[in-house]
């Protein structure tokens, strides 16, 4: 598989049939397209270890939405979206509509691009203080907390550390953890949303990788959301040089030469805010069943 660096197993997967010049998949991979709401989705499920070792992801399952119309803000984008989104993480939560759920934010919310995790939080609706309050008037709502961690250099603790006492303490059914991940191509910043069962390992979209978050670590399963917001800039100049048809760069060098160069656009702040809304307002509906977006933005409100 040609050496790019990416979080996204859609990308891994577009990465291994550019490299062996086939249309097959490896063994030990499945993968298909289809469409949700208007929306490009690529479902890739790694099966054992020689798929795995074949695109670069643990073994599991990885739903990628592209967010079309969000960023050219079409009329109905914003409800389609949130609607879509649901319905994907939908199968990735425990079936029961009364298990509880603990909701993740990652990231650094003084750091724009890192700031995903943090604003998604903003846009999600959080009902187990409500249900413990005023059990008559929730009874049938999922209990769902949040909690936004920070991160090592400002806290002192390991996520996961923060996370094991949480989990603890609130006995989820599961852990979402929402995250910055970095991609391979400008199109997919801010305009695509990864799921996955395996759990997340956080910053290693950066080469700053913390402690694992998965279900061996916190006990419990972990659906990982993430969005990317930055691309590695030996990864750009390669694939950049590709699509022009350049011959194939050494993206070791380039990554020598750049350090830890990371690239992110210039209206980040708003794409971070667009994209972390729709998974704030995707996740609320995929958590408490009938909801609306109207009804996630009266409840916000």
């Amino acid at each position: 598989m040609a050496d790019r660096r990416t979080d996204l197993a859609a990308e891994a997967w577009e990465l291994w049939r550019e490299s062996a010049a086939e249309l097959t998949e490896p063994e030990g991979v499945q993968a298909r397209d289809r469409m949700r709401e208007g929306c490009p989705v690529t479902e890739v499920e790694v099966l054992d270890e020689r798929g795995g070792a074949a695109i670069g992801k643990p073994p599991g399952r990885y739903v990628t939405l592209t967010l079309t119309g969000l960023r050219e803000r079409e009329e109905d984008a914003f409800p389609r979206l949130c609607r879509a989104l649901a319905a994907e993480l939908r199968p990735f939560l425990p079936p029961e509509p009364e298990a509880p759920v603990l909701v993740a934010g990652l990231g650094n919310r003084a750091v724009t691009p890192d700031a995903v995790g943090p604003v998604t939080l903003e846009h999600l609706v959080v009902t187990r203080h409500l249900i413990r309050q005023l059990p008559k008037q929730f009874a049938g709502w999922r209990p769902v907390a949040a909690v936004a961690p920070g991160v090592l250099g400002v806290t002192g603790m390991e996520t996961q550390e923060l996370l094991r006492g949480a989990v603890a303490q609130l006995r989820p059914a599961c852990v979402i953890a929402v995250d910055a991940l970095a991609s391979r191509a400008v199109e997919r910043v801010c305009r695509t949303v990864q799921a996955a069962d395996t759990g997340i390992v956080p910053g290693s979209g950066v080469s700053n990788s913390r402690s694992a978050l998965d279900r061996s670590t916190l006990g419990v399963p972990v659906l990982a959301v993430g969005v990317p917001t930055v691309i590695d800039a030996g990864t750009l100049a390669a694939d950049v040089a590709s699509h022009a048809g350049q011959p194939e760069l050494d993206e070791a060098a380039l990554r020598k030469f750049g350090g830890s160069l990371m690239v992110t656009p210039r209206d980040i702040d708003a794409r971070v805010r667009d994209a972390a809304r729709v998974v704030g307002f995707g996740l609320s509906l995929a958590l408490h069943d009938g909801l609306r977006p109207e009804d996630v933005a009266a409840f916000l409100s």
